[in-house]
């Protein structure tokens, strides 16, 4: 058995079957764009396969040396990636400016950094494995853009050449000139190995003198500079110091220029991925470095308690009690991750977890406190009382005690909001009974929560929270 039939055998252990069959189809039959930062969600879609499943498959694949994770920052214009990284730990805080667009932006993990995967080139090599022979067209779809732009197969060679002048393959220290007939138009010359940009604000009358710009490419970020210029001809000189072939366009920017990259489809993002209990669990080292602070727009936290489990231990002994609240943390663990949540930590009796979508929390608090009913019946008592809090918002993610952990104010509101909770209780917050898809899991329940105004500990003002009966 060769190494790589080892490693499917492997993956059909870990991962879904379906899952597994898919992903040794795609690396045996697959085309080699297919093979380059996978989209999984998208993956999943035209498979029929479950998100989930398929997130946790390509996780164990990429564990398995399969494929390889990549971590992208994308300009939430054009879609294109503004930096390429293979861990978590090199993302930066830092702004990151995208010339295409003429804009800068901070890396926000909530939807501006995707989480992709490339075929190992020791499983199968691929030509993005070499971007420096892709022709110009495939290295913006395959390297520039990122696998949430979603191309139209059919109209894309139409629109492609309606919104460009011309392109050039430029190699390492080279010259070249590019002739063009400028119309009455703004014009982008972008090159995407370097992410360099040059404006031609084309306007006034024409004219049929030839009109000159000469561009000399290198490593060095420049902000994008504009040219007025009238329409006519032009003699574009371009010189190349970058070290490695580049790829000079030009580019009207017109209507058909949206229509060619403004489509976008769901792609999987890092705060999904850091909220995904199979990350967590397979690629700790894959984590953030220490002083590593990445900032998430919106986390929704839920914390559980086990009430009066020093009784419980007092009452039924170490051993009995002990069986209790195992079989408790496995009931709630298995709930959290079949709802698309992560477990953070477990303090004590007590869990920490994350969901990248209130309605989440909620159906796995519900789910939660029908497991312990459950299990009470089942052993003939009612020692296993779980209280439930939930609050959304901003939060950062850290690395506390050796391992990916989130920290602020978000995080202290949802610990003090279970804490209100008594027999069996779920209380939550505004932000969460906000979202439109937790009214809606509520009303389909025929549940109405309480309102109610708390004094949690360390909060200065009341708040308004809500208890689920």
């Amino acid at each position: 058995m060769s190494d790589i039939q080892a490693q499917f055998s492997v993956l059909k252990q870990t991962a879904d079957a379906k899952v597994a069959d898919a992903i040794a189809r795609l690396i045996e039959d697959g085309e080699d764009h297919e093979l380059n930062r996978v989209n999984v969600l998208d993956f999943a879609t035209q498979h029929g396969l479950d998100e989930e499943q398929a997130i946790s498959g390509f996780l164990h694949s990429a564990r398995l040396g399969l494929f390889d994770l990549g971590w992208n920052v994308l300009c939430p214009g054009c879609g294109g990636v503004l930096g390429a990284h293979s861990t978590l730990k090199a993302l930066k805080p830092d702004d990151y400016h995208c010339a295409l667009c003429a804009c800068g932006y901070k890396a926000s993990v909530d939807d501006q950094v995707e989480v992709s995967f490339t075929v190992n080139p020791r499983v199968r090599r691929i030509a993005a494995h070499d971007p420096d022979t892709l022709p110009v067209w495939e290295y913006f779809k395959q390297v520039f853009w990122s696998s949430g732009v979603d191309f139209n197969k059919e109209s894309f060679a139409t629109l492609a050449n309606e919104v460009t002048l011309d392109t050039m393959e430029l190699p390492a220290g080279e010259k070249a000139t590019m002739s063009l007939q400028l119309p009455n138009d703004f014009i982008i010359i972008f090159e995407p190995v370097t992410h360099a940009a040059h404006f031609i604000d084309v306007q006034g009358e024409p004219t049929k003198d030839r009109q000159q710009l000469a561009i000399m490419y290198n490593r060095v970020q420049a902000p994008t500079g504009t040219t007025t210029m009238r329409p006519g001809p032009l003699r574009l000189s371009l010189e190349n110091q970058a070290g490695v072939r580049v790829l000079p366009s030009v580019f009207i920017a017109a209507e058909a220029l949206h229509h060619l990259i403004g489509q976008r489809k769901p792609f999987l993002t890092a705060k999904r991925m850091l909220s995904n209990q199979t990350f967590r669990d397979v690629f700790k080292a894959d984590n953030l470095s220490l002083d590593q602070r990445l900032q998430i727009t919106s986390l929704t936290f839920l914390f559980t308690d086990l009430k009066g489990s020093t009784a419980l231990y007092e009452r039924v002994g170490d051993l009995a009690a002990f069986d209790l609240v195992r079989a408790h943390f496995h009931a709630l663990l298995e709930i959290i991750s079949s709802e698309k949540g992560a477990v953070v930590k477990t303090i004590g009796d007590a869990v920490m977890a994350t969901f990248v979508r209130p309605e989440h929390a909620i159906v796995a608090g519900l789910r939660m406190r029908s497991a312990m009913e459950e299990l009470n019946k089942k052993r003939e008592t009612d020692d296993l009382i779980v209280k439930i809090g939930i609050h959304e918002g901003p939060c950062l993610a850290v690395m506390l005690n050796e391992r990916q952990d989130y920290f602020g104010q978000t995080v202290n509101i949802a610990a003090r909001v279970q804490s209100l909770s008594t027999a069996q209780e779920i209380h939550i917050t505004g932000p969460v009974l906000d979202a439109p898809a937790v009214a809606a899991v509520l009303e389909q329940r025929a549940i109405k929560p309480i309102q109610k105004q708390a004094a949690l500990r360390g909060i200065a003002d009341k708040m308004v929270v809500y208890e689920i009966p």
